[in-house]
């Protein structure tokens, strides 16, 4: 497999398409906003630029991993003649359904039809292809360039064949397979939206600050970045979006996103992405914490 195109050229989308060409595939970055392409393969360089300032690659590495990515804004033209499709565009099901639908008719049926989804459903999505056995989660982290993870997703009807590429595939990117099954919020999302949910509720109850609960879970627990500042870094609306996925699928309230998120989506305190979450940050920048917005 030499061949993929990647839908989306958010940061999901641009990281993905990063990682293939820098491993020597050919990729093809689709999205239909073309102000959106130019702005993913500037992000690619200067992440390029970042790798070659720390010595993790050098300047040809640099140049062949651009020159093995072509921006496309049609998906017709994109997905011609690829045996990989990776979807990545935004964690919304009518427009996963739509892409998938038209993958089913636009790509040869010995292409493999994966999502970069981290909750909807893989046999939801398979079931409008008209080839489910052919379809598959490949659920990267971001970011995706330095993230050694790829949670694998059967579906329903995913042939192992499938399965068994996507993983060595995975291997062949520096990446971490993991093979999960398909049910809500698969492993990453079911473990992780709870926490950062009850996190959440212990800020919303009075428990403690946002800084006191993240320097528990820093200190105590060993992750590196307290689940209020890594809720900001996801992007609230991205947190409770798969939280009312989790809720629906399982039919369970203990999934039900915290009133206080549920406010701050609202009123639009995304996180780092808007400059306001639980933190605030400068302005261009996902990088510096400059204080919360809660207590001192």
């Amino acid at each position: 497999m030499k061949k993929i195109a990647v839908i989306g050229a958010g940061t999901m989308g641009n990281g993905i398409a990063h990682v293939f060409a820098q491993h020597g595939f050919l990729v093809n970055l689709i999205d239909l906003n073309s102000a959106q392409l130019e702005k993913a393969l500037g992000t690619i360089a200067k992440n390029l630029d970042r790798q070659v300032t720390k010595g993790t690659i050098d300047e040809s590495v640099k140049l062949s991993t651009l020159a093995n990515i072509t921006s496309f804004s049609q998906v017709a033209d994109g997905v011609k003649d690829v045996e990989l499709v990776v979807e990545a565009a935004t964690e919304n099901v009518d427009l996963k359904l739509k892409i998938f639908a038209d993958l089913g008719k636009l790509t040869n049926e010995n292409c493999i039809l994966a999502t970069n989804t981290s909750s909807i459903s893989i046999t939801k999505i398979a079931s409008v292809t008209g080839r489910a056995n052919k379809v598959i989660g490949m659920h990267f982290m971001n970011p995706v360039p330095v993230m050694k993870l790829v949670e694998i997703i059967n579906g329903y009807a995913t042939d192992k064949a499938v399965t068994d590429t996507i993983v060595e595939l995975s291997r062949q990117l520096n990446k971490v397979p993991c093979v999960v099954n398909d049910y809500p919020g698969f492993i990453a999302n079911r473990i992780l939206m709870p926490m950062i949910n009850e996190a959440i509720y212990s800020l919303y109850e009075g428990v403690a600050g946002v800084e006191e609960i993240d320097t528990v879970m820093k200190l105590g627990m060993a992750h590196p970045m307290g689940p209020l500042q890594l809720a900001d870094f996801i992007g609230l609306d991205v947190c409770y979006s798969i939280l009312k996925v989790l809720q629906d699928g399982f039919g369970n309230q203990k999934y039900a996103p915290c009133p206080l998120l549920t406010n701050m989506v609202t009123a639009g305190y995304l996180g780092a992405k808007s400059g306001e979450g639980f933190y605030k940050y400068t302005a261009g920048s996902k990088d510096l914490v400059v204080s919360s917005m809660f207590g001192k």
